[in-house]
Parts: structure tokens; C-alpha cells; sequence
């Protein structure tokens, strides 16, 4: 890979200096995040850690606060790791599963209101990334929690026919959305691998495999190489949905450079337990074209979102797209060898340590505009908690072989 970017620190590079700042952003979270009144967490902080506390638990919210503190765990954290993570596994079994038809409410209230009563595989996504890698940290609960998002997902959202999750359900299973989307499947993809990696079970790396391989080629086809976001039932791109909407957590619209980067990691991932000769050179692809379509020369960082003819239309810096390229780019180094690679790696993380992370008060801000100035003083709205970020080090201390 080539890269003129400039960069001015290798330290990420060092695996004391991943794990200190997983620790640090955890510290922001923890002891506000544990609700003692309601159960689960707390989802929504300002810049300095105040609690902004909506009393509503998302689910996708729940589930990464579960990841991150079982990252940490993994890590040898304190005990107070194990026990938080264990605290919102229950929690999502309690309280966001539906007793009555199956799978999980996508968000309720403190007092157990649903508020979204919708079955969405993106949220089930991240219940089984969360229950996979708690059971991974110790929690032996998490694993009769795999086994049963599984087969939900395969009873209600697996399309065999196309060889993709639809994504939406009413919650009583009778009527779906039309809505079809990349964005679940990618998320899918790598909960089916951290599946594998808690269970040793096949299945769950076979399906992840499937998935790649459609999205990353038979999909990226259809759009012209790089990965599109939206679909009709048909899983034909559909270029209207959402158009001009980039700022929709779950489906904005475009060309999502971030997307590109996290289809590398995971394809770099994939590779770990099945490797085949595409998964890196369709690896290296996507970064590149993220990359270059993507990087501001001129103020640092990652752009957000490119039109159906690959041009920029979303020039705000958001932070898991950065985070997302970390770890593209440290499993890319790896692989390959290359140096551009790392020399991205350390571009990535040198505006990062200027722009994203808190070096005060911990964690990373969620979003610049292109001059690298913050929006807002909330630091993280649901269902941010720093996973990207966490994920991104943790990816990458894997790679590393420094675990």
C-alpha cells in the first residue's frame, strides 16, 4: 500500500500501551455505567462522564457494554470487568427477551416498557457478540444465550434462498420489512466468528464464511467493487433508500468507507481459521478503496459517507470509522507484511490521540465536522460505548499475538 500521510507516533504499536488505553476507556464508563435501580446500564454520557440518563436500555447498547467489559476480562482486568459484563448478560436475558414470542426487543424503558417492540437482526447481532464473547471471558451463562439468538436468527431472518439475513420483524414474528441491508449481515458475520471462537462449533464459522464471501463479492459486484448499503428483496442495490440520509445510526445512506475498512478486518479475521487466497486480496482491496476515497489530506481523518458515483457527500469525522481502519490496517500489516499498512495504522492513531481520545476524562468523542471540531458536548449517545475503539485494540492485540 502507498501513503504519503504523515505520522508522528508508533506507541499503539506496543501492546502494553493497547491494553492501558482499553483499561482507560473502560474507567470512563465504569462505576457510573451499572444501573443498581433498574438493572443493566447506563447508556448516555457527556464529555467530562456526567450521566446523561435518558431511562431507556437499548439493545444494541446493552450488548456492547457487555463486549467491552468482557474484552477486559479477557485481559486480566480487575474483577469488576467480569462482574459488569456478567450484570448485563443477565440483563439481557431478563429483561430484553421476549418471553412471549421469542428473540429481543430492540429498546425499553427503565421501569420494562418496551419502547421498540421491533425484532431487528441488527440487534441480534450484537446480543450474540456479546453473549459469545462473555462466554469466552467466563460467564457460563452467555452460552445458552448463543445458542438461542442463533436459532432465532436461523428460524426468522436467514434467507436461504439469497444467503442473507433480512432485517427487520414485528414482534410477534408476522409481518417483515421489505428493507434489506449489508449493514446487519457485516455485523452478523462477526458475531458468527466470535461465536466459533466461544464454541469451536462449526456452523457458526461456516455461516460466517457464507457471509463474506456474498457481501464482499457477489454484492460488492453489483455495485461496482466497493460495498453498498441498501437492497431491495431481491438483494439488488436499491440507490434511493434513505438518499442523502447519512446520519442514520443503522442505514445511512452511501458508499460507507468505514464499512469497506470493517469488511477487511473481517475478512482478515475469517482468514485466521479458513484461509483462502481472496479473503486477502479482497481485503486489501476494500482498504485501499476506503482509503483512498476516503482519507482528508488536508485536516486528517476519514471522511464518512461517498455518493452511488463515489464522490464525498458526508465530510464529518466519525469516530468508529476511524477506529474501524485501526484495526483494518494492524491485521492488513500483519498479513501482508506491507509497511504501509502500519504507516496507516500510525496516521490513524497519531489524529486520533489529537482529535477523538479524551485524554482527561477517558473514552473517544463521537463526531467532527471536517475541521475536526466536536458537534456536541455528549460524548456517548446510545448505543455508542466505545466498542469500536475496544474492539479495534482488542483485534489488534490478537493479531499481535500479545494477548
Amino acid at each position: 500500500m502507498n501513503t504519503a500521510t504523515d505520522f508522528s507516533s508508533t506507541s499503539f504499536r506496543e501492546p502494553p500501551t493497547l491494553k492501558q488505553h482499553i483499561f482507560d476507556t473502560l474507567r470512563f464508563y465504569y462505576p457510573a455505567c451499572i444501573d443498581k435501580k433498574n438493572g443493566g446500564y447506563i447508556h448516555e454520557y457527556y464529555d467530562d462522564g456526567t450521566v446523561n440518563n435518558t431511562h431507556s436500555k437499548h439493545l444494541v447498547s446493552t450488548a456492547r457494554f457487555i463486549y467491552i467489559f468482557s474484552v477486559g476480562a479477557l485481559l486480566n482486568g480487575p474483577d469488576w470487568c467480569k462482574e459488569a459484563a456478567q450484570h448485563g448478560i443477565r440483563f439481557l436475558q431478563n429483561n430484553h427477551y421476549d418471553r412471549e414470542h421469542d428473540g429481543y426487543f430492540f429498546e425499553i424503558a427503565d421501569d420494562g416498557e418496551v419502547k421498540d417492540d421491533s425484532k431487528q437482526a441488527y440487534g441480534h447481532a450484537f446480543a450474540l457478540l456479546a453473549s459469545s464473547i462473555a462466554y469466552q471471558a467466563g460467564i457460563q451463562e452467555a452460552k445458552e444465550t448463543i445458542e438461542q439468538v442463533y436459532d432465532v436468527m436461523e428460524k426468522y431472518f436467514w434467507e436461504e434462498t439469497h444467503g442473507f439475513y433480512r432485517d427487520e420483524w414485528d414482534a410477534s414474528w408476522s409481518a417483515s420489512s421489505l428493507y434489506r441491508g449489508q449493514n446487519a449481515n457485516m455485523h452478523i458475520c462477526e458475531a458468527m466468528l466470535s461465536a466459533f471462537e466461544a464454541t469451536r462449533d462449526k456452523k457458526y464459522l461456516d455461516r460466517a464464511y457464507t457471509l463474506a464471501k456474498g457481501v464482499t463479492q457477489q454484492l460488492a459486484e453489483r455495485s461496482g467493487g466497493m460495498i453498498w448499503e441498501h437492497y431491495d428483496t431481491d438483494w439488488q442495490p436499491d440507490w434511493e433508500y434513505n438518499k442523502n440520509n447519512t446520519k442514520d445510526e443503522f442505514r445511512p445512506y452511501g458508499f460507507i468507507p468505514g464499512h469497506q475498512f470493517e469488511w477487511s478486518k473481517l475478512l482478515l479475521w475469517l482468514d485466521r481459521h479458513r484461509s483462502e487466497n481472496w479473503m486477502t486480496e479482497r481485503a486489501k482491496d476494500l482498504f485501499d478503496k476506503g482509503w483512498n476515497r476516503g482519507w482528508d489530506a488536508r485536516y486528517g481523518g476519514l471522511y464518512f459517507a461517498l455518493s452511488p458515483q463515489e464522490e464525498v457527500i458526508d465530510w464529518d469525522k466519525n469516530y468508529w470509522v476511524m477506529a474501524e481502519a485501526i484495526s483494518a490496517a494492524s491485521l492488513l500489516g500483519v498479513k501482508t507484511g506491507d509497511s504501509g499498512y502500519w504507516k496507516a495504522y500510525d496516521a490513524l492513531f497519531s489524529y486520533c490521540q489529537k482529535h477523538f481520545i479524551d485524554h482527561t476524562y477517558g473514552g473517544w468523542y463521537q463526531l467532527l465536522n471536517q475541521q475536526n471540531e466536536r458537534y456536541s458536548s455528549k460524548k456517548s449517545p446510545a448505543p455508542k460505548a466505545d466498542y469500536h475503539p475496544v474492539a479495534a485494540c482488542y483485534q489488534t492485540l490478537i493479531a499481535l499475538n500479545s494477548l
